[in-house]
């Protein structure tokens, strides 16, 4: 059954009004799967990608079964890292309010004694797993009567080494409550943490293929290691890019590339682990209201970023499992707006993202960079330093500049696939500018 608003799925008046204030009328299909089934009281477990719109699936119906007078805090959200501890509770913030419901982040790299002040006091509490451990062992903050928990990106939590201290929380929880479990996946560990900390779940799986509905262009290009600033340089002077986000895997790295984008006068902001609060405030206000367009991050740290009009995502570094390569494109083509995915791969690791992406069906894209179709190693067209390009009603595949390498991709409102055209003219670079730094993770 097609649900055509939220009401239909049973939410509340005050709940549907307050969402329809901020232009929101239709459920996204994860909400549509798992709202029912929260209000209904039902333990839940969902495999769902980034940018599904997972956070008002579980905060919906969280807020709709509490109640102003409920004990504090009755409700407990975990996720992985500050920033996405951040951005839940701006998304949710002004619903809770509409009931007369408080919420509350605390995360890591802020003062404790403030945190511990306004986590007595809100119904939902939002938390990274080791500033709450941290409250916790502190008697700022008691569990024994929250009753509604959720675990958001399990599959980070678990990656970043948090399960000693997740299950150690998950026991102070009251014995009689609701666990929401949302995760990229739901096999090997997070499966069997899963049947842990749930009684009797209902289980949705937002399909693979849903993940590649999103009108987004994804492209490999073949580089040397030598010429791969050369090539992210160019594609940053792309004339119609905009906020562009360029992932790398250590905060080193970021550091490093943000230097050498600056000595290529092309202007960039860091974001890792190693980054303040304040600093971390004041490179996404500043990456949000464009007066920097291109935030390099690594993977932690990107979590929970939720920025409008993210065009383009650049893989500078190669993504480590095909999880992460989703998360990462992810990131752009939201809202029915369409984006481009680059990952930017060597010769020597072409078979290893052959093998990553190629169960997404990016079989035509590889081929076009040149790469192999599969892990097998048989490889298309191009890659030779000539530019193989995709068509599509006059979007352009890749083009390469000299000592880059070769790149290709294509683009589908129904998946990814491809078609060309010829490559735009590059735009002027940016002139140097002072600007916010950004930051990471958070215990």
């Amino acid at each position: 059954m097609q649900h055509a608003t939220f009401a239909d799925l049973g939410v509340s008046e005050i709940v549907t009004t307050e969402l329809a204030r901020r232009e929101i009328a239709q459920p996204f299909a994860v909400q549509a799967m798992v709202i029912p089934d929260v209000l209904a009281g039902h333990d839940v477990l969902a495999q769902s990608p980034t940018g599904s719109g997972k956070t008002l699936a579980f905060g919906i119906p969280l807020i709709e079964r509490l109640h102003g007078t409920n004990v504090r805090p009755s409700a407990l959200v975990l996720a992985p890292t500050r920033e996405l501890a951040s951005q839940i509770v701006d998304d949710l913030r002004d619903i809770a309010h509409a009931r007369a419901l408080s919420i509350a982040a605390v995360y890591g790299g802020a003062g404790i004694v403030k945190q511990a002040r306004i986590a007595a006091r809100a119904h939902i509490l939002v938390a990274t797993p080791g500033r709450l451990l941290d409250l916790i062992d502190r008697r700022d903050v008691s569990l024994d009567r929250v009753r509604l928990l959720v675990l958001d990106e399990a599959d980070r939590m678990l990656d970043m080494g948090f399960k000693p201290v997740v299950d150690r929380i998950v026991k102070m929880c009251a014995r009689e409550r609701q666990t929401l479990l949302f995760s990229a996946t739901l096999q090997g560990e997070v499966g069997r943490i899963a049947k842990a900390y749930t009684t009797d779940p209902r289980r949705h799986e937002h399909a693979h293929s849903q993940e590649r509905n999103a009108d987004v262009e994804h492209r490999f290009v073949t580089v040397s290691h030598e010429g791969k600033v050369a090539r992210l340089v160019s594609e940053l002077d792309e004339s119609e890019r905009g906020r562009t986000l360029v992932f790398v895997r250590t905060k080193r790295g970021a550091d490093r590339l943000v230097k050498r984008l600056a000595s290529n006068s092309v202007r960039a902001v860091a974001m890792h682990g190693d980054k303040s609060q304040g600093q971390r405030e004041r490179a996404l206000s500043n990456f949000e209201a464009g007066v920097v367009d291109t935030l390099v991050a690594t993977d932690v740290a990107a979590r929970g970023i939720d920025v409008a009009g993210i065009t383009h995502v650049i893989n500078y570094d190669m993504p480590a499992t095909r999880e992460d390569y989703v998360h990462r494109i992810g990131r752009t083509a939201r809202a029915g707006a369409s984006g481009v995915g680059v990952t930017l791969v060597t010769r020597e690791q072409a078979r290893e993202l052959a093998g990553m992406v190629s169960s997404l069906g990016l079989h035509r894209e590889l081929q076009l960079g040149g790469l192999p179709s599969d892990s097998t190693g048989g490889r298309g067209g191009g890659g030779d330093g000539s530019s193989q390009r995709a068509k599509r009603s006059g979007s352009r595949g890749g083009r390469s500049p000299s000592g880059a390498g070769g790149g290709g991709g294509g683009r589908s409102p129904s998946g990814p696939g491809g078609n060309g055209g010829a490559a735009r003219p590059r735009r002027p670079r940016r002139a140097s500018k002072n600007g916010g730094r950004a930051p990471d993770r958070s215990r």
